[in-house]
């Protein structure tokens, strides 16, 4: 059972897909030519409300509804069946450990507009789809934890006040997901050793795929880069501090990807949303939360500053203090206000 305070979505396996359904009493398919027609244009439709925001690993495209098959088909599933639309997101984790990127292990105003505007985006698509779209926020702190050296009450906390913060911010569409959700109350190194046990790839599959495939090894030097960033205690020499983190972000990898099974186990009619870039046609679609001038940048490995023309943008917490003053939410420091 999840713990009190955090919301899960239904299991849209669960439900009747009235796309491929028939009738029962002639044996024909229940869904007419119209209406898939119609699913398919208001999928187009939805798609390109999603465009504007997208995290591109191949920015040169103009990406078109037409270069996302698979999301069309998923998105058109649902508006078939006459369902909400589900996305799921895995993210949100926990605060970086280095304290020149973030203002401390808890959500703070970079999660707030985050969380906001995915909540905005849901309501927008509402608007074209009457029963609506939902985001379930699939925090994957615990499942790489060790890994990025956060202890566990630290990545509890962080998600124990971003379930708050939706709730609190009335957040109607967001909902939260987490290993919790799953394997209850067992010692977190337990459920880190079944979900990896039962899901990830292997070391060796991954070699060979950062050697053959470019969005492998992006993924993997940016997780690589991560790791060294937030390495802020490490004893030894800086060249062992690399190796000990390329190795570390094949681990990464690995829960990752299995968390990304787990997910699609649990939600296998789920439209796949990603906070890394990604380029067209893939089974993720990249998804921009807020700006920053480095497309890896997220609210947990960043600070918000607020420029004086109304904008927001993520920067490290070092760079921004340059920038800006501190303001304080709730009695703890929040973002940065632009001199």
């Amino acid at each position: 059972m999840p713990p009190a305070g955090t919301a899960t979505a239904p299991n849209p396996a669960t439900r009747t897909n009235a796309s491929s359904s028939t009738s029962t009493a002639t044996g024909t398919p229940s869904t007419t030519a119209g209406s898939t027609d119609h699913a398919e244009r208001l999928a187009a439709r939805i798609l390109g409300l999603l465009l504007p925001h997208r995290r591109a690993s191949d920015p040169e495209l103009n990406a078109r509804s037409e270069h996302f098959p698979l999301q069309l088909s998923q998105l058109a599933d649902f508006i078939a069946a006459d369902e909400p639309i589900v996305f799921t997101l895995p993210g949100f984790p926990c605060k970086s450990p280095n304290p020149a990127k973030v203002l401390g292990h808890l959500p703070d105003e970079g999660e707030r507009l985050s969380l906001t505007f995915l909540d905005r985006l849901c309501a927008e698509i509402g608007r074209h789809h009457a029963p609506g779209a939902r985001i379930l926020i699939c925090s994957d702190g615990h499942v790489f934890g060790d890994l990025i050296d956060v202890p566990d009450e630290h990545i509890d906390a962080y998600s124990d006040e971003l379930t708050a913060m939706i709730a609190r911010e009335r957040l109607g569409h967001l909902a939260t997901f987490d290993l919790r959700a799953v394997l209850g109350d067992l010692p977190y190194d337990e459920k880190r050793a079944r979900v990896h046990e039962r899901y990830a790839p292997s070391v060796e599959e991954l070699r060979e795929q950062v050697l053959s495939e470019e969005e492998t090894l992006r993924l993997y030097r940016g997780i690589t880069r991560f790791l060294t960033e937030d390495a802020v205690d490490f004893p030894g020499t800086r060249s062992a501090l690399q190796r000990e983190c390329r190795r570390r972000a094949y681990g990464v990898i690995q829960r990752s990807r299995a968390w990304g099974e787990l997910i699609a186990e649990q939600h296998p009619r789920a439209v796949r949303l990603s906070i890394h870039p990604q380029p067209a046609g893939v089974a993720k679609f990249g998804i921009r939360l807020l700006a920053a001038a480095d497309v890896w940048t997220t609210p947990w490995h960043s600070s918000v500053l607020h420029r004086t023309d109304g904008s927001w943008e993520l920067l490290r917490s070092e760079e921004a203090a340059e920038l800006g003053r501190p303001v304080l939410r709730d009695g703890r420091p929040s973002h940065y206000e632009a001199c």
